[in-house]
Formats: C-alpha cells, sequence, structure tokens
C-alpha cells in the first residue's frame, strides 16, 4: 500500500530505542524525514551509523529548556513539523503507595505526561502550516485500567488520554488531528523489566507473573513494537486524515492488568 508520505516531516521523542525506534524506522521507510530524541546518548551514536538518515538531538522531554532547544533543531533541520509522536515515557516504580517515594512518583508525571504537553505546545504553531498534520501520544492499556502497585504510571497514561481528547477538539479547526496509542504487554526489556519488578513484589517467579498476565489478554503473545508503529504510520497518512480523538489500543484485546 501507498501511503503517500514521502517527504512527511516527523519528529519521534525517545527515539532511540524500542518502541521509539521502531516508530521512526517505519517512517523512514516509507519515505519520510524523521528526527528523534533522546535521553540516551549511547544509543544516539549508535544510531549515527546503523541509521544515519535519522537525525537526533539528545533531549529529556521533562526539562522544558531542553525541548525548546530541540524544537529549535528539529524545524530547521527538517524545515517545519507535520507529526509528532509523543513517545517518551517511563516505566516508573513498583510499590504500594503508602511505601512510594514521592520524587518517583513526581519524575513519572513529568515525564509520561507533562513531557507529552512540553512537546504539544511548541509543536502546535508548525504543525498548524502542515497540510497533512497529527499529534499521537503513546499511552498504554494502564490508560484505561486499574494497574495495582503502578498507581503514577496508570495516572500519567490516563491523562495522556484526557489530554489527546481536549488537543483533538481544541486543534480540529486547525486540520491537526490529535490520537492516543494504548499498547498492551509489548515484547521488550522494558515489559519484562515491569513483570520482574511486580513478580518480586508478590513473591513469585517471572513464569508466573508472565502467565498471570496473559490470563487476562484474549491473544495471548507481546504486541510487538513494529505493530505499533505500523499502526501510527497508517494514522499519520493522508489515509487516515479522520481518524482523530480517538483512544486505540494495540492490546490483544486486554481486559485487566494484574
Amino acid at each position: 500500500m501507498n501511503l503517500d508520505i514521502k517527504g512527511l516531516r516527523v519528529l519521534v521523542t525517545a527515539g532511540a530505542n524500542g518502541i521509539g525506534l521502531a516508530i521512526a524506522r517505519a517512517f523512514a521507510g516509507e519515505g519520510a524525514k524523521v528526527h528523534i530524541c533522546d535521553v540516551d546518548t549511547e544509543a544516539l551514536a549508535a544510531l549515527k551509523t546503523s541509521d544515519p538518515a535519522l537525525t537526533q538531538t539528545v533531549c529529556d522531554v521533562a526539562d522544558r529548556d531542553s525541548v525548546k532547544a530541540l524544537f529549535a533543531e528539529t524545524t530547521t533541520v527538517l524545515g517545519g513539523l507535520d507529526v509528532l509522536v509523543n513517545n517518551a515515557g517511563v516505566a516508573g516504580p513498583t510499590a504500594k503507595v503508602d511505601e512510594m517515594n514521592p520524587e518517583d512518583w513526581d519524575r513519572c508525571l513529568q515525564i509520561c505526561l507533562t513531557g507529552q504537553f512540553n512537546c504539544a505546545r511548541l509543536a502546535v504553531p508548525f504543525l498548524r502550516e502542515s497540510k497533512n498534520a497529527s499529534i499521537v501520544n503513546i499511552s498504554s492499556a494502564a490508560g484505561r485500567l486499574g494497574f495495582a502497585m503502578r498507581t503514577p504510571y496508570a495516572a500519567a497514561k490516563w491523562g495522556v488520554i484526557g489530554f489527546s481528547k481536549s488537543l483533538s477538539i481544541e486543534l480540529g479547526p486547525d486540520n491537526i488531528r490529535v490520537n492516543a496509542i494504548l499498547p498492551g504487554l509489548v515484547a521488550g526489556d522494558r515489559q519484562r523489566r515491569v513483570l520482574e519488578a511486580k513478580a518480586q513484589q508478590r513473591g513469585i517467579s517471572f513464569a508466573e507473573m508472565e502467565k498471570t498476565a496473559f490470563s487476562y489478554t484474549s491473544i495471548k503473545d507481546y504486541v510487538t513494537p513494529q505493530e505499533i508503529a505500523d499502526q501510527i504510520v497508517f494514522m499519520c497518512s493522508p489515509k487516515g486524515r479522520t481518524i482523530s480523538g480517538q483512544a486505540i489500543s494495540i492490546c490483544g484485546d486486554t481486559q485487566m492488568l494484574g
């Protein structure tokens, strides 16, 4: 299928690893011009060899000065902006609410929720000049389901959905579409670390924790970063021009988070 996005100007936050890198590569594979940012300087350095077409900036999305510098560089390199993918996030702490370090709570929300605001507010003036403008905010299945011992992460990801829906209404008259993507159990090191932490908290093995997690899904398999990337690229193409204000789950029909 020809998605007709050659030359599309795309910014992917936290694009040096995992889901973000899959998204960046998927856009680039369709001929888009892609800029990424990340705090992982080693991963960024490696991409200069493996993916030289991906231009890059070191940026912490929770730091507004850093985000300001990111947008100055991104829009200069790309010559504008058509798509913002707010992918940056952290797993946050795994702990009971009364035993949680408040600083861990703050940091999780600063990155997972406020970081999306920090980027979106600077992206909008450029997106208004685009003929195919989109914002995609990465939420989570935790953004529609309760998640015991992961309260800051769930709270942030629920917030992302409200942020996305509100922005879609606000920016619709500017022909800027805004959607949230809600991944389920995603294959990769980050998901493994989350399950390991929960297994430790419960005093069970990783295998038992993994089995419990999949007991709440219809499809007993991990979502791949590529599957998430494919959905996002389609939504941001002209073929997705009327998809806006949606919270789209890619989760194998996850009914509960254990």
